[in-house]
């Protein structure tokens, strides 16, 4: 299992096995969703907020 920083609080984030770029995964100390954005080097990052569309 490897482990992550988060952005936004400095907390670790452990990556479940199997984990692959793109996934979203919470930071356990802030709550704030992450992207996992490239497994080599490991980089996460605030995941986007989804925008309402509104129908269009």
């Amino acid at each position: 299992m490897a482990n992550g920083v988060c952005g936004i609080c400095d907390g670790a984030v452990a990556l479940p096995d199997g984990t692959v770029a793109g996934e979203i995964l919470r930071c356990p100390d802030c709550g704030t969703e992450l992207e996992v954005v490239s497994m080599d080097p490991l980089r996460l990052e605030e995941a986007p907020q989804v925008q309402e569309d509104w129908g269009e």
